[in-house]
């Protein structure tokens, strides 16, 4: 764990030091977690939301962080639930179906004002969200976070040899996606 990390944790742990030490943590991480996030789901004012309420899990269980894995991989770790559970209780909020998940982050990623991407970034965001849910994850979190697969296995809870797997399908799900809309 890098020293920066260290010093967060312990400040964040020590009374005197812990309000000015969680905002040193999100100045730090809020932007590469908000995108991450954003990226799965597709609207920039639930992102909003959702990154409110992954920096409130932080601040309640900072002393439950047994330092395992890395406090970067752990923040990543309560966003990426924070956003599954924020989209499974939508489907359950609108009853949807299976399969309309999909359809319905299309929608978002279509009616978003903030998305100023050009039409390849676009046909490329629609590929991703056609995705099953890990696919899309794993091909997010490597192709445009850049993570390495053990960092991802630890926020995922899965292996290395999965992820892999994950990633090669999800590659080829949006090759063949390319392809067929040309």
């Amino acid at each position: 764990m890098p020293d920066s990390e260290q010093h967060i944790i312990a400040d964040l742990r020590d009374e005197n030091k812990r309000d000015l030490a969680f905002h040193v943590l999100v100045k730090t991480y809020q932007e590469r977690l908000y995108w991450h996030i954003r990226k799965i789901v597709m609207n920039h004012d639930d992102a909003d939301d959702i990154l409110q309420n992954t920096f409130m899990k932080v601040w309640r269980s900072i002393d439950k962080f047994r330092e395992e894995s890395s406090l970067y991989t752990w923040l990543y770790r309560i966003a990426t639930n924070e956003s599954i559970t924020f989209l499974n209780s939508k489907k359950k909020k609108s009853l949807m179906a299976l399969g309309e998940e999909n359809e319905y982050l299309v929608d978002n990623l279509m009616s978003d004002p903030y998305f100023d991407g050009d039409e390849i970034q676009l046909k490329l965001q629609e590929a991703i969200l056609k995705l099953p849910e890990k696919q899309r994850l794993v091909f997010n979190m490597k192709y445009f976070d850049e993570m390495k697969y053990d960092d991802m296995a630890q926020i995922l809870d899965t292996s290395v040899g999965a992820l892999k797997a994950s990633y090669h399908h999800a590659t080829k799900k949006i090759e063949e996606f390319l392809k067929n809309t040309d």
